[in-house]
Order: C-alpha cells, then sequence, then structure tokens
C-alpha cells in the first residue's frame, strides 16, 4: 500500500474538489446539522437530479426537525411520493420525533450517537458529524468503496465482512488532519466517485480529463479499472402478479393503507390481492366477466365483510396492467375497475373513501398516484365538456 498516496491523499483530493467538484447544490456549505441528514438521506437511492428538485420542497415544508416531528405521517409520505425506498420517509419521521424526545431537538455530534438514530448507518452518522460538526468521521458509501477498491487495489467482493472492514479502516486513514478540512473533503469524495471515479465509464478510461491519482491507482496500473471492486453477481429479479381492485363511488376512490412492514409500507394504495410469483404460472383475472363482485372482492379483501359493499356495484371491467419495478422485484398488477352507488362503511380503519381532489394529500405509490391523476384528470375534461 502507497504510504505516499495515504499522505497525500486528503489534499490532492480536495485540491482536484476547488478545481472539478460540483459546486452550489442547495445543501452544500450547510452547517445545519438537520438539514445535512435531510439531504443525506433523499440522496440515497436517489438521482441528484430529482433530489436538486425535491430537497427544497421537502425543506420549505418541513424547516426545522420538530416541524418535521409534529406533521403526522401521512403528510410526509405525501411530501416523500416518488422519491421511492419509503422506508427512508417513515425513518425520517421517526428519526425527527427520536431527536425531540432524547436530544431535546439538538442532533448529537458525537457519530456513535447518530448512529444510534432511526434510519442513521454509519456512513449517514460520518456524512452528518463530519459537514455539521467538523468531526474527523468516515463515511463509507458506495461511490467511496469504488474508490479506494480502485485506487488501494483491494480485491474481493465488497460484500465481504473482511474487505468491507479493510476499508473502513483505510477510510479511517485517510481522514485530514485538519478538522475544518472535513466538509469539503467528504463533499469531495462524494464528487468524485459520483462523477469522475463511476462505475462505467471513469475518467481514466477516457481522453477527455486527467485523473489526479493515474499514476498512482493500482487498478489503473494493473488494467483492472473495470473490474475493481469485484461484485458478486446477482439473481434475477423474481416477478409477481397481483389483481387490484379499482372500487369509485362518484368523485371518490376506496383506498387502503399498506402495512409498515410491506413494501410501499403506510402508503395508502388499492385494494390488492396476494402477490403470486410468475413462475408458478400465474393466471390474471382473465375471465373477470365470469365472475362475480363477490368473488373480486374475497381476493383483495378477504378480512372484510363485503355484502353491504355488493349491493350497488356494477360489473367488473378489466382496466391496464401495470408493470412496476423495484431494486430486487418486479411487479405485474391488473386494475379492475367497479363502480359503486354508495360510500359504503367498512370495519377496518385502514380502508378510506378519498375524493380524487384530494389525492395530493395521501402518500400513495407512483404508479398507483399517475393512475389515479389519470381518472382525475379525465373527471375534469368531463366536467368542462
Amino acid at each position: 500500500m502507497s504510504e505516499a498516496l495515504i499522505k497525500h491523499f486528503a489534499t490532492k483530493l480536495i485540491a482536484w474538489h476547488g478545481k472539478d467538484g460540483r459546486q452550489g447544490l442547495p445543501w452544500q456549505s450547510i452547517r445545519d446539522p438537520y438539514a445535512v441528514w435531510v439531504s443525506e438521506i433523499m440522496l440515497q437511492q436517489t438521482q441528484v437530479a430529482t433530489v436538486l428538485e425535491r430537497y427544497p420542497r421537502f425543506m420549505k415544508r418541513f424547516p426545522t426537525v420538530k416541524k418535521l416531528a409534529a406533521a403526522p405521517l401521512d403528510d410526509v409520505l405525501a411530501e416523500w411520493a416518488g422519491l421511492g425506498y419509503y422506508t427512508r420517509a417513515r425513518n425520517l419521521h421517526a428519526c425527527a420525533k427520536q431527536v425531540m424526545e432524547e436530544f431535546g431537538g439538538k442532533f448529537p455530534n458525537d457519530p456513535v450517537l447518530l448512529e444510534q438514530l432511526k434510519g442513521i448507518g454509519r456512513s449517514t452518522a460520518g456524512a452528518i458529524a463530519a459537514f455539521a460538526f467538523h468531526e474527523r468521521a468516515p463515511i463509507l458509501d458506495a461511490n467511496v468503496k469504488r474508490i479506494l477498491a480502485r485506487l488501494f487495489g483491494v480485491d474481493g467482493a465488497i460484500q465481504e465482512k473482511a474487505v468491507n472492514d479493510d476499508l473502513w479502516q483505510l477510510s479511517k486513514t485517510l481522514l485530514p488532519k485538519n478538522t475544518l478540512d472535513m466538509p469539503v473533503y467528504t463533499q469531495a469524495l462524494m464528487d468524485f466517485g459520483a462523477t469522475w471515479c463511476t462505475s462505467r465509464k471513469p475518467v481514466c478510461l477516457s481522453e477527455a480529463r486527467k485523473c489526479p491519482f493515474e499514476k498512482e491507482c493500482q487498478a489503473n496500473l494493473s488494467d483492472q479499472v473495470l473490474l475493481l471492486p469485484r461484485k458478486v453477481i446477482k439473481a434475477k429479479s423474481p416477478e409477481f402478479n397481483c389483481d387490484m381492485l379499482l372500487l369509485r363511488q362518484g368523485d371518490s376512490v376506496l383506498l387502503q393503507r399498506r402495512p409498515e412492514k410491506a413494501i410501499w409500507g403506510g402508503l395508502w394504495s388499492l385494494p390488492e390481492s396476494a402477490w403470486i410469483a410468475k413462475e408458478k404460472n400465474y393466471q390474471s383475472l382473465d375471465n373477470a366477466v365470469h365472475l362475480t363482485a363477490k368473488e373480486l372482492f374475497t381476493l383483495v379483501l378477504p378480512d372484510e365483510k363485503i355484502s353491504g359493499a355488493l349491493k350497488g356495484c356494477h360489473s367488473i371491467e378489466r382496466g391496464l396492467e401495470i408493470k412496476h419495478v423495484f431494486t430486487h422485484r418486479r411487479l405485474w398488477m391488473q386494475i379492475w375497475h367497479v363502480t359503486s352507488d354508495s360510500t359504503v362503511k367498512f370495519a377496518s380503519d385502514n380502508l378510506k373513501w378519498v375524493p380524487l381532489r384530494q389525492l395530493g394529500k395521501y402518500g400513495l405509490p407512483q404508479p398507483i398516484k399517475l393512475l389515479l391523476q389519470g381518472l382525475s384528470l379525465a373527471r375534469d375534461d368531463d366536467l368542462r365538456n
């Protein structure tokens, strides 16, 4: 391992950032730990371009940790809608409450304490401590793992505990001595991995720009840039089918709150059947025209007494089949339209009639949000005509 590279890494990286790093992002140069925390959580698994649009909006609605903690979870999920990975939004809300209750509304500066907060892992805790409190705390997100594995020729899959432990130790060794350098150094690490030492098109493989570490990078010197870090081959994402009930009465639609620990946990969606793996030769309700409303309701609302709900229901109409791609699975949703003459009351608090004009108040999965927005637009067109 190059002692010279270790000694000068932070200095060279900071110099690179001054010339070629990203500047002017709305969360840069902020020392408010709350604002730093929100940006770090939002940037996880989300494109920077999307965060540039959504971060200011979120901060305007929830400008302080106190405001976020006091807000209903539905408001937080509604503001998060479209960003995906909704566990992040639920953890944001829970963490805000924890900061208010356990730390008097102030984020601790110790990364060990930060890591004990809901939804904050070791790397995020390091980022908050570095940006907001100038603490010499390392980060190790996917970008940083890639940088270090290439620069120092770290072999082995980064998912392996031994390899991960080595990378953490290396990330601590490389920290700048001056604590005042921690914010720019941490930002430089993130930027270098996101814009220069990228996964598929690092600058060292092109003639356009010259990497400041090209003569010291072990992956570059051994022609292994695209081979490091080693990756575990992922299995093919499983595919599932389900059927969804789009039950309307006038200008309202029936929504169901999803279980907290399920995918889209805590969001409001359409009542749905159990997910069935495609490899089990699942047959969607292709013969729905021959089914009774009772059979459909029993499929998607198995725990409800549905006799009253059936009285005013009209025939079933087959709607769109919507494909949605998650990180580790794919879902095919067959929509079935049913109209009712009355807004039947259901026993469960997790079932609610919602007017189309009020959908914006509810956190909805993105594909369902787009589907229902289409209904709302069609309704407005009908009213105008």
